[in-house]
């Protein structure tokens, strides 16, 4: 059904683009194929308003996408309907060396994703454009190559569904599991926006169950992801902070410091953010780091490499999850 209408309403475009004078609704109908196998040519019947219905719809969905559609009034009274090309074309595209490198770089960053297909489209229509971008998608202006090479992975089955929904605004069903709980439960979400961070991708949205937003890390999404018709029900904010939201479980808003103890030669993201690491010998160390809400889920993740020395309500949290695992 998305394609069907997507290609009525790339049809609709084209007539009302290729005109030179304003079309009638009568001339659209009988113009494009999708309007004459639903409705017919036009038969004064009740298929009229089905039609009329279907064609204020689409209007409104082309210029929603940012088509000029005019209306303009024949000498006879009628109506008809054109989308002038000066209209609707874009402006000259110019771009800095930064700008063109900074899309260069997104471009590249997404060669291993599931948006590879877009960012090289996107690339050859600006290199078309005469952008001279690269075959790689570097910019000619850009400094000698680096030897690292940006990249954001996106293996989790539940990415590219996500990221279509959050695209199209449709509510989402999916079975969801909690660190601390040994079996996931479903969730009933209207995406917004996904992110990564730290090598994890993230979904924030509107939980409907609980009435308030949510973010969902998507590794820990389990079966499909599955899209339920509707609008959404909440308001979609302008701006969401899903890094905020995910650095203040992670323990990075600390309030205070904890004391672990850490296989030598492991948890080397822990050891980063150590305020200080002390030698104990026996293949251990012991380190100081930040403690705020949330660093016990981190620790779990870590395993039997890691033993919380104190606080001790951090040290019965991280058992109480590592115990909720165990009976999973």
């Amino acid at each position: 059904m998305a394609i069907a209408k997507a290609e009525r309403l790339m049809n609709l475009a084209l007539c009302l683009l290729g005109t030179r004078r304003p079309l009638t609704k009568r001339e659209l109908r009988a113009s494009i194929e999708a309007y004459v196998e639903a409705f017919g040519t036009g038969d004064g019947g009740t298929g009229d308003d089905s039609f009329n219905r279907m064609f204020e719809r689409d209007k409104d969905d082309l210029r929603e996408l940012g088509l000029v559609i005019e209306t303009v009034e024949g000498l006879d009274g009628e109506i008809g309907y054109l989308a002038r090309r000066d209209s609707n074309r874009l402006p000259p595209i110019t771009l800095d060396a930064a700008e063109a490198a900074a899309l260069g770089l997104a471009a590249k960053i997404w060669q291993q994703a599931r948006l590879a297909g877009a960012a090289s489209g996107a690339l050859q229509k600006l290199r078309a454009a005469g952008m001279p971008f690269e075959d790689d998608g570097s910019f000619e202006a850009q400094q000698p190559h680096s030897a690292l090479e940006p990249r954001i992975p996106a293996h989790e089955a539940a990415f590219e569904p996500l990221m279509l929904a959050c695209r199209d605004r449709r509510p989402v069903v999916f079975d969801y599991r909690k660190s601390n709980a040994a079996r996931p439960e479903q969730r009933q979400v209207e995406p917004w926006i996904l992110e990564c961070w730290r090598g994890h991708w993230y979904l924030a949205g509107w939980d409907r169950e609980r009435q308030a937003e949510r973010v969902f890390r998507l590794s820990r999404i389990t079966g499909k992801v599955r899209s339920r018709q509707g609008k959404f029900t909440a308001e979609v904010p302008d701006h969401v902070t899903v890094r905020e939201t995910v650095e203040s479980w992670a323990g990075e808003t600390a309030t205070g410091t904890a004391r672990i103890r850490l296989r030598a030669d492991h948890g080397y993201p822990l050891r980063a953010r150590a305020l200080t690491i002390r030698e104990l010998g026996g293949g251990w160390d012991e380190l100081e780091i930040p403690y705020g809400h949330g660093l016990d889920a981190w620790l779990v993740e870590f395993g039997p490499d890691v033993v919380v020395l104190e606080p001790a309500e951090l040290r019965a949290d991280v058992v109480d999850r590592l115990r909720a695992v165990a009976k999973g």
